[in-house]
């Protein structure tokens, strides 16, 4: 089974005051801080080609995933043979594919760690990013519905920046920030959900 993988996908947390009001505590992220959850897919320049801006910090990953119109787009087939790949906060999909939880093979071991690398640069992503923005770091002080432009406008200078080679450095301080993966149970999930990952690891990492 030939495919293309057209990026990898992921959120960050974007710090914000809260807002105040019933809905509030929505904001305040499982790390105790208040936040918008950001989902974004990069390619392996870390070029960001898509971005979703707006989901309070208490939102799970899959679910900003699942009401997306990317997710649309992808269950529709519109970029057949395409596929992303995420952590395991997502479930696994035919076009979206996810490490096993509990690998029982050396090929399905393989599989981890080429999926695990080949995901790598969303988490440089956002550590590149917050570096060249570091207002994305510290947090925008500002009313919440302010924000989610501000956030895509950061991304778009950023892309701006990737096409005339204007690079950050990477390096492993405060602001090169790597998300923690929130290890979660398929639940629901059917064989076909199973069937391009099970075909990759028996066809490029079996013997």
């Amino acid at each position: 089974m030939d495919f293309l993988v057209m990026g990898a996908i992921d959120c960050t947390h974007i710090k914000n005051n809260s807002p105040g009001g019933a809905q509030s505590e929505s904001f305040r992220n499982r790390k105790g801080y208040f936040s918008l959850n950001v989902q974004m897919v990069c390619d392996a320049k870390l070029r960001i080609r898509n971005i979703i801006a707006r989901w309070p910090g208490s939102v799970h990953d899959s679910t900003i995933f699942n009401d997306s119109p990317l997710c649309a787009q992808l269950e529709r087939g519109d970029f057949t043979p395409m596929v992303l790949l995420g952590d395991s906060g997502y479930p696994c999909r035919p076009y979206l594919l996810t490490p096993i939880l509990n690998p029982r093979t050396p090929a399905e071991e393989a599989y981890n760690r080429s999926q695990i690398r080949t995901r790598n640069p969303i988490e440089r992503l956002f550590g590149v990013l917050k570096r060249r923005f570091p207002c994305l770091h510290y947090g925008l002080g500002l009313k919440t519905t302010n924000i989610p432009p501000i956030i895509v406008a950061c991304a778009v200078l950023h892309n701006i920046a990737i096409s005339r080679q204007d690079e950050v450095v990477e390096e492993d301080d405060p602001l090169t920030i790597v998300e923690e993966e929130i290890m979660v149970q398929p639940s629901n999930e059917t064989n076909q959900n199973f069937i391009v990952r099970t075909s990759l690891v028996n066809t490029y990492f079996s013997g």
